[in-house]
């Protein structure tokens, strides 16, 4: 019996994975007497879920699925996986209609089954060894899903839950799960006014002005590293050719997840990466190796197909934007580039937002491109870097891109639970395929090594990241409203004017609230919005120059004249405090 990797998310995919094939075993025989329809199941990142084509389950069906999941456990049935021709599947599932078109869409003449006890299942794997592992559970709701998404077809029950190999970690996760929805990025966003999402095109955020002015200042971060450490930026289209992702592996490797049209009755993809386009910038003329390293950036748009069921606000998307950096360097470079990037990122991680982060490298999956021997000296190279860097690392065998090795950086947030967003991929393969070359000491062509990375990762993800860390309450240099002007009544709307232009003229973000409700009411209103600065205006204030300074928490820190405040502002904006 392998270890579940808790930290590992292949392993609690895996885990996850399992649990909704003993949710299905449960729900059969719980149901027994019905001929359920078996949709679609899968892990998502917090749990699993399953569609079922089933007459009248209501919550309270539940905790019969549950109890009957809980003696499934304790029957200790052993997980087998086979592989079966096509035709046995089909006859298998012949009442079945959706699994009969799942098994209509395999590619070749076999099917993968997994089995535990009675239970057979079309299923690519992988799963735990034993029903056994799975020690702690919860079904956590209902509701309705489109088959295959689509809504013209029919809607089916789904089912979600989580599971855990010990009960303490599912107590853990409830008490987590309690803050975390007080912290819940999609209610911050609405209540903040910063995203919405829209049924007219799933998965991807709408962002308004002050959503916006968060994206512009990690991107105003982002380009100003970058720029100081030689990066120039580019952009590349967001519609190639069928034939550039043939090239690059794409299309035999990662096309289920790609979507596509028809321009000029020639195939086109919306691209899912940005690495292809940054390889023909690359290769748009000659370079020797004087040239090298040449550092490109891009926040480039990628469009992914996610099914419905995985979409969750700002973290799983199906449009969104990577700030990818391509370097083309020679095999020599390799450790100093790495090194570089792993700088970087410790930078943007401790230094401007104070997260703590853990660091797994990524080894050859069983579906890669390229020689094994390549692929040993890429990850030697990356190894090598962190011991340089005296990084500590954990290995993950078989999870790294079908292209090269990778190593990934897990930040924790404020509620101890880990993301993955930071990543740097050693690429040999797209080299060659590309035919990339640069003129050596010995006038001779030569092959550049390429490295893949990312800072943020998906700038949708990070900003929702971002969000439940501070709980919407954002330090000064990235919040949308920085500072609020309150004039107590009519006749210090002037006045409160003049401040709020003397302000803005300085870069200060700021509003003025000149609405007709008491004091009371607008403070705990800007406080509910979570600026950081509310400053009161009365008659005092007005004679004086000044403003009264209280911070969101409720503090009261003083009178200050106008041109003090915006100087004391303006230096813990540039400190990042």
């Amino acid at each position: 019996m392998a270890k579940i990797n808790w930290e590992k998310e292949s392993d609690r995919k895996k885990f996850w994975h399992s649990a909704s094939h003993l949710m299905t075993q449960a729900v059969l025989r719980v149901f027994k007497d019905q001929n359920i329809g078996l949709g679609v199941g899968t892990a998502i990142d917090d749990g699993f879920y399953q569609d079922y084509d089933i007459k009248d389950l209501r919550l309270e069906d539940l905790k019969k699925i549950k109890k009957e999941m809980l003696k499934i456990v304790n029957e200790k049935l052993k997980i087998t996986k086979r592989d079966i021709p096509k035709k046995d599947a089909l006859k298998f599932y012949k009442k079945d209609p959706y699994k009969t078109e799942l098994v209509n869409a395999i590619k070749g003449a076999k099917a993968s089954m997994f089995r535990q006890g009675e239970f057979d299942n079309l299923c690519k794997g992988p799963h735990v060894s034993n029903t056994s592992e799975i020690k702690a559970i919860k079904l956590t709701k209902l509701a309705g899903a489109y088959w295959r998404g689509d809504s013209k077809n029919k809607m089916l029950t789904r089912i979600y839950g989580i599971a855990f190999p010990e009960k303490k970690m599912l107590i853990d996760w409830m008490g987590k799960k309690a803050q975390a929805e007080k912290r819940n990025h999609l209610k911050l966003g609405k209540e903040l006014d910063l995203f919405s999402m829209h049924e007219e095109s799933p998965g991807s955020p709408f962002f308004h002005g002050r959503g916006m002015i968060i994206w512009n200042e990690l991107a105003s971060l982002w380009r100003k590293e970058h720029l100081k450490r030689g990066y120039e930026e580019v952009g590349t289209p967001i519609i190639l050719k069928k034939e550039l992702w043939e090239q690059s592996g794409h299309w035999d490797h990662y096309q289920e997840n790609m979507y596509f049209t028809n321009v000029d009755e020639e195939d086109y993809a919306i691209k899912p990466m940005n690495c292809p386009g940054g390889i023909l910038v690359f290769k748009n003329k000659r370079h020797s190796y004087r040239d090298l390293p040449i550092r490109s950036g891009e926040m480039g748009t990628v469009h992914r197909h996610e099914l419905s069921g995985v979409l969750n606000g700002l973290f799983r998307v199906r449009k969104f934007t990577q700030d990818d950096a391509h370097i083309f360097c020679t095999k020599e470079q390799i450790s100093d580039e790495v090194a570089g990037v792993i700088e970087l990122i410790d930078f943007f991680y401790t230094k401007i937002f104070g997260f703590t982060y853990h660091v797994e490298l990524s080894t050859r999956p069983e579906k890669a491109m390229g020689e094994k021997k390549m692929w040993n000296t890429a990850e030697r190279a990356l190894k090598t870097s962190m011991k340089k860097m005296k990084l500590d690392f954990k290995i993950n065998e078989g999870d790294g891109a079908f292209y090269g090795p990778k190593i990934d950086f897990h930040i924790k947030d404020s509620l101890g639970r880990t993301w993955q967003c930071a990543t740097i991929q050693l690429d040999f393969a797209m080299p060659e395929k590309f035919g990339l070359e640069y003129i050596g000491k010995d006038d001779k062509p030569h092959r550049p090594v390429m490295i893949h990375r990312v800072i943020y990762g998906s700038m949708e993800r990070f900003m929702g990241i971002l969000i439940e860390h501070y709980g919407g309450a954002f330090p000064l240099w990235l919040n949308p409203v920085q500072a609020a002007l309150l004039p107590i009544t009519d006749r210090h709307a002037k006045y409160a004017k003049d401040a709020m232009e003397k302000m803005q003229e300085a870069g200060i973000r700021v509003e003025l609230d000149a609405r007709n409700e008491s004091i009371s009411y607008k403070v705990r209103d800007w406080q509910k919005q979570k600026a950081n600065y509310i400053l009161v205006i009365g008659d005092r204030e007005k004679d004086t120059g000044t403003v009264t300074v209280r911070s969101r928490e409720g503090k009261i820190l003083g009178e200050k004249k106008v041109e003090k405040f915006i100087e004391e502002a303006l230096k813990e904006i540039k400190e990042r405090k």
